[in-house]
């Protein structure tokens, strides 16, 4: 047998965890569970429960700061819900998308960071608008990230956020509420009857719309559980709204006006041609950072 231990060196097992052992346990049950990218989620968890950021939450890693119990014990429940593939922002309550921090939950598509590209799209159009007033229109707004994005970064600009769903709606509201964008006017109506009373004023159409094929089920499980399926697909080949949208854009826009859409990788030849033989100009599709086609523009 080998010799016990003197109890002096023994380790307390009641004293309490530090944020590094925390972190440690934190990410190796995520990864185990398959969850991209763990060491992030651990940092973030861990912050969302110490209430601090995560470079806050790495500069007490070094510190060597302990933890308490009851905060230890909160995060490992909060794994395990991360851990049975829960999105994070779900968990956490809220979505970064540029600037902002967006209030998110079930009911609502959770905003994704190469959205926040496409965004620029429609920021950078409204800004080129030589009037005092540049009028933008967001089709589905969901959380309202995009609408939000346009209305605090073009701040002269009045915003239109149009949804349809009661459940994201609620979502939209409490986001246009916290941001406190009284440029931003919600609007709960189907898109495809969206503002009559403002045909062939508006600047700038922006969509994120459901483009995912019908028999395309989604791998990751944070969008095939928890993201609203209306949100997600857009029938046999994921373009129903899209066509939707290239009519409604028509009556919204003045001639000259700009229609961004977000889409999938494989979609933006199809997209292209659908717009030109609605009648659109300058069709052109722009790839995101991964260099994957993300988003087609076209001229009314």
């Amino acid at each position: 047998m080998p010799p016990e231990t003197p109890a002096a060196d023994r380790p307390d097992a009641s004293a309490a965890p530090t944020v590094r052992s925390l972190l440690e346990r934190t990410a190796t049950v995520l990864a185990a569970a398959g969850v991209p990218d763990p060491e992030v989620d651990a940092e973030l968890l861990v912050g969302h429960v110490l209430g601090v950021s995560r470079g806050r939450v790495q500069a007490l890693t070094v510190m060597g700061s302990s933890v308490e119990a009851q905060d230890a014990e909160r995060v490992r429940e909060l794994t395990e819900r991360r851990a049975a593939r829960e999105p994070l922002q779900h968990i956490t309550g809220r979505a970064a998308f540029r600037s902002l921090e967006l209030a998110v939950g079930p009911g609502v598509f959770v905003p994704r960071p190469e959205t926040e590209q496409v965004a620029q799209f429609a920021i950078d159009a409204l800004r080129s608008v030589p009037t005092a007033e540049p009028v933008a229109v967001d089709l589905g707004t969901g959380s309202g990230a995009i609408a939000l994005a346009l209305a605090t970064e073009v701040p002269h600009a009045r915003v239109f956020a149009v949804e349809n769903s009661p459940e994201a709606f609620v979502w939209t509201r409490r986001n246009v509420d916290e941001v406190g964008a009284t440029n931003l006017r919600p609007v709960f109506i189907d898109l495809a009857d969206a503002l009559p009373e403002l045909d062939g004023t508006v600047d700038v159409v922006i969509s994120n719309p459901p483009y995912v094929p019908d028999a395309a089920i989604p791998r990751d499980p944070e969008v095939r559980l928890f993201d609203p399926a209306a949100a997600l697909y857009g029938g046999e080949d994921g373009l129903d709204v899209v066509r939707v949208i290239s009519r409604v854009a028509q009556r919204l826009l003045h001639p000259g006006g700009t229609l961004v859409l977000e889409h999938g990788e494989l979609q933006g030849a199809a997209i292209r041609a659908l717009l030109t033989a609605d009648g659109w100009r300058a069709a052109a599709t722009h790839r995101d950072l991964t260099t994957r086609d993300r988003a087609t523009t076209a001229l009314r």
